[in-house]
């Protein structure tokens, strides 16, 4: 087989050769041909970048598809050898020569090891509900064009169906309980949501596909009983993907110089650190708060945190959160403005209630316009608690998230974080794609942190909105050292739920949150720990020499004019 592969590259080596001359065409040919063939293979990516030539078609799961995929994909990362270490390559594309290679590499290891379409059960739902709402919210086309791509969506569902019913086996619970909680969404989507955003745009159509949409409603209803009668009793696999395969993936996503036992120390040395910025924030906020409160109690610093955040989690909504969102995303954008903190781009947003079928993985979430769209709505989500729980954790989720931590997370998810980063990343522009389709994890993770911090710094919000920000920062720390301890160490829930609650000051909501997303998403949460402490370790490299007279805004619109590479290359890039 591997000679088959090699030959079979050879081939595609010779026939690019042909047509190209320098080595920049050469390298140019062989990433448009992977990139091209890997979005046929992926539709559901190819539209959320913006990319829409795939838009009537679904991924093809069966064995046969992921076999002549992995083929493919070693066939290009056969042909990237030519280009050596790049030297001989101009411009950006010395850098998308090592992107491409490292995210060849990643696709082969999760064909090749991982095997998610074997396991997952909540990967078949890109199919059946997100790539769906994609269509029916973004205005990227005449609905009339997006109607039609959705009617040849919704024929291909039974087959999508019918291939994840072959595939999985024994999958874990936990992600069986996530995919049936997210196909109950689509079942909404389907019958009561499509039509106001979509359907009702153009009424003819509503009446021509309206067969089709009851008949994809009642196979997802009829894949729903499925899940819960057939997969969800034998769905006990293992969660733990092991101590070899968290290495490898969390390599692949941070594209870090950092080692998984740096990232690890680090982790649990920053939690101190940021206890005690912590503390010294919730001293004055504590003799505001308790005036006649015995100062004795001012020794133990613990307490004096938790009683402030208990203060400020007074302040909170749970019937308007969107609402209290938006205010804050303004107060966002004005002060970026007013403090002249970063470049900002033209940002069309809108914040709401995360839909059904997006919850259980997040609680706030950026859904920007792929970089291949531009001019698209920016939509700030946010999920309300969850129904079936119980009352008082479902109070706790609002103590959790209240008003002065919806400021942290506007910060983070839209101006200056997340939000801005992919507006600015709209803007870059290179002779390929090769970073449009492959945004590093770990810089878009990162940046959302440093970008709150830099707010934190700035005064943002007060002492009150600081001491979210710094709950949140606990909250990184935390994540990244469950995310290793439970993936590659013995780590259980009694002490995964133990640092959430002692170290990390976190709701009880907020613990069981977090308990779920570092099984849910392996090497997520260290990676996005890894871009925190290499986008601050940047900033203070190229603080250093200034001082005082740093222009942090020159800073922040340099650092946000790559695109979102790995940020190693952001580095070179910038010859820090």
């Amino acid at each position: 087989m591997k000679r088959i592969v090699v030959i079979a590259a050879l081939f595609v080596v010779l026939a690019i050769s042909a047509d190209a001359t320098t080595p920049d065409e050469k390298f140019e040919k062989v990433a448009v041909n992977y990139i091209d063939g890997f979005l046929a293979a992926h539709p559901e990516l190819a539209t959320k970048i913006g990319d829409h030539r795939f838009d009537d078609q679904l991924s093809d799961y069966s064995p046969a598809a992921r076999t002549k995929e992995l083929s493919r994909a070693k066939q290009s990362r056969v042909a990237l050898e030519e280009f050596g270490d790049g030297s001989k390559l101009t411009g950006a594309n010395r850098v998308d020569l090592n992107i491409l290679r490292d995210n060849i590499d990643h696709e082969i290891f999760e064909l090749e090891q991982l095997k998610e379409a074997d396991w997952n059960p909540v990967l078949y739902n890109q199919s059946l509900d997100e790539t769906l709402y994609s269509l029916a919210i973004r205005d990227f086309d005449t609905p009339q064009k997006r109607i039609e791509s959705l009617r040849k969506r919704m024929e291909a569902i039974p087959r999508v169906i019918e291939q994840a019913k072959q595939n999985l086996k024994q999958p874990p619970q936990l992600y069986t309980n996530l995919a049936i909680e997210q196909t109950i969404g689509a079942d909404h989507f389907l019958r009561l949501d499509l039509d106001k955003l979509l359907l009702d745009q153009a009424p003819q159509l509503k009446k021509e596909i309206e067969p089709l949409r009851l008949q994809t409603a009642s196979a997802i209803a009829h894949y729903l009983v499925w899940l819960i009668q057939d997969l969800l009793p034998r769905s006990t696999g293992l969660e733990q993907i092991g101590g070899d395969n968290y290495k490898k993936e969390l390599a692949f996503f941070a594209g870090s110089a950092l080692s998984a036992e740096d990232l690890i120390k680090r982790a649990k040395e920053d939690l101190q650190n940021t206890q005690t910025a912590m503390y010294e924030t919730a001293v004055p906020l504590y003799r505001a708060y308790f005036p006649q409160a015995d100062r004795n109690l001012l020794e133990d610093k613990k307490k004096v945190i938790k009683a402030v955040l208990d203060k400020l989690a007074e302040k909170r909504s749970e019937t308007s959160l969107a609402d209290e969102l938006t205010k804050a995303a303004t107060e966002a954008f004005d002060f970026v403005k007013s403090h002249d903190l970063v470049t900002l781009p033209k940002i069309n947003h809108a914040t709401l209630l995360m839909p059904e079928l997006r919850r259980g993985e997040f609680v706030a979430h950026c859904d920007s316009p792929g970089p291949l769209d531009r001019d698209g709505k920016t939509f700030l989500e946010i999920s309300p608690s969850p129904k079936l729980w119980p009352r008082p954790r479902q109070e706790s989720f609002y103590r959790e998230y209240n008003n002065y931590m919806l400021r942290e997370i506007a910060a983070l998810q839209l101006v200056p974080g997340r939000g801005l980063l992919n507006a600015r990343a709209q803007d870059f522009h290179a002779p390929t794609v090769v970073r449009s389709v492959f945004p590093n994890h770990a810089f878009v993770a990162g940046w959302s942190a440093y970008a709150a911090q830099i707010m934190s710094e700035a005064g943002f919000g007060g002492s009150e909105v600081k001491m979210q920000h710094l709950k949140m920062r606990l909250r990184i720390d935390c994540n990244a050292i469950a995310d290793q301890g439970v993936h590659a160490a013995n780590m259980g829930e009694r002490e995964a739920l133990a640092l959430f609650r002692e170290e990390g000051f976190q709701e009880n909501g907020e613990q069981i949150i977090n308990w779920r997303m570092v099984r849910l998403k392996p090497a997520e949460a260290t990676s996005g720990f890894a871009g925190m402490v290499e986008l601050l370790d940047l900033y203070e490299k190229a603080k250093a020499p200034s001082g005082e007279t740093f222009d942090i805004k020159k800073y922040n619109d340099e650092v946000t004019s790559f695109g979102i590479p790995p940020i190693k290359y952001l580095r070179q890039s910038m010859g820090l």
